[in-house]
């Protein structure tokens, strides 16, 4: 199985190209920055130079050709302005979504955040990207092309994971390390029957493949 994975630097995405490649998947991570290439390597990812907030649908598609599996795990980062809330976490994801479906890649992952939410209101820098989230997750939701899941972790921290969380359609609020938001991530990659939800995601006390496989109704 081949999982091209946006963002593929990010806190996250880092973490399940390790998972991924240690069970023995062909895993590839979109990166802008060639200097973080190395970091991908050391995790068991291919990296492949392409600035998602300047690319055509076409280009991505290529880069999509033959994968199994998409993954949005990009972000435009906690410094970042609104401006680009909408160019990365919006737009990078449609256009990665647009991309994945004309590449005939069925099954695809986006990972969200908790509160978002198109309608979501105010001015503020992440009232901005709530809503930015939510209008990419609504996009990815009416590709029929698609087998979709959205994953939507509380608030991340970088403490160890426990293997053990909290996935509902409605978890209420709650932190998640991001260890387990990666672990999540790859057992979602294994179950497609999961396709067609959106889940909240926080830390709990039910082990992951359980959590994963309860909402798959296996």
């Amino acid at each position: 199985m081949r999982i091209v994975i946006a963002g593929g630097h990010g806190r996250i995405a880092l973490r399940l190209e390790r998972l991924l490649a240690a069970r023995g998947y062909e895993v590839a991570g979109i990166i802008r920055d060639p200097a973080q290439g190395d970091d991908l390597r050391r995790a068991g990812a291919e990296p492949v130079l392409c600035d998602l907030e300047s690319a055509s649908v076409e280009h991505v598609a290529g880069i999509l050709q033959g994968a199994d599996v998409a993954v949005f795990a990009a972000g435009a980062g906690p410094g970042s302005g609104a401006e680009r809330k909408e160019t990365v976490d919006r737009g990078a994801a449609t256009l990665f979504a647009d991309a994945a479906e004309r590449a005939r890649v069925r099954r695809f992952l986006m990972v969200s955040s908790m509160g978002a939410d198109p309608r979501h209101g105010g001015d503020e820098v992440f009232d901005v990207y709530l809503r930015a989230k939510g209008e990419a997750d609504e996009y990815v939701r009416t590709r029929l092309g698609l087998e979709w899941t959205v994953l939507r972790p509380g608030s991340l921290t970088d403490e160890a994971g426990t293997g053990e969380v909290h996935l509902e359609a409605d978890t209420g609020r709650g932190s998640v390390p991001r260890d387990d938001v990666a672990a999540v991530l790859a057992e979602l990659v294994e179950t497609p029957a999961t396709a067609g939800l959106t889940l909240e995601l926080v830390a709990g006390s039910t082990p992951v493949s359980v959590a994963v496989k309860n909402m798959a109704g296996t």
